[in-house]
């Protein structure tokens, strides 16, 4: 499938990926990642509208990271800064400042390994991945030299470099 036969299908809130013109439909969200995706998006949406920092989108909403080989995704949430405001269009068009994806039984690989590199390949500078099971949130830096992973929990603050004046106990994501 190719992008504008992805584009031109009706609109839904169904979760849907394009990986190299393949469609994929992953299940929907459980209750509980759904909250927390609900808690990420009220906290990190206060934050940046607050400080004008850019904009901050819950899913599904279609990111194209690369329009030739067909690549759609659709992370939890995602940040783009007001410096690159002009991606945002009717879809997402390029690489989000920050991508979120809050991981089930169902979606862990795919999107802590393969999400992950088609991120840092398409240029995503910060990937979260909240782990409900575990109650953690993981930061990956995926634009730096030392790319590596930052693990917090419970009553710690996420040190974020792409918003760094933002303050989230990740106890608070799983206290509702």
């Amino acid at each position: 499938m190719t992008i504008p036969e992805y584009l031109s299908g009706e609109e839904m809130n169904r979760p849907q990926e394009l990986a190299y013109g393949v469609l994929r439909e992953p299940a929907t969200p459980t209750f509980e990642h759904q909250m927390i995706v609900g808690a990420l998006f009220r906290r990190l949406d206060q934050h940046v509208r607050r400080f004008r920092l850019g904009r901050v989108v819950l899913s599904p909403m279609d990111v194209i990271l690369d329009f030739e080989r067909a690549l759609v995704v659709q992370p939890d949430l995602l940040f783009v800064s007001t410096e690159r405001e002009a991606i945002c269009r009717d879809r997402i068009w390029g690489a989000p400042d920050l991508t979120i994806e809050v991981l089930s039984q169902r979606n862990q690989r795919h999107d802590r390994i393969v999400k992950a590199a088609w991120y840092r390949q398409y240029g995503v500078c910060e990937y979260w991945l909240v782990d409900l099971s575990a109650r953690q949130v993981e930061v990956r830096e995926l634009m730096t030299e030392a790319a590596g992973a930052r693990v917090f929990e419970g009553r710690r603050l996420v040190r974020s470099r792409v918003l760094p004046r933002l303050r989230l106990k990740v106890a608070d994501l799983f206290a509702g």
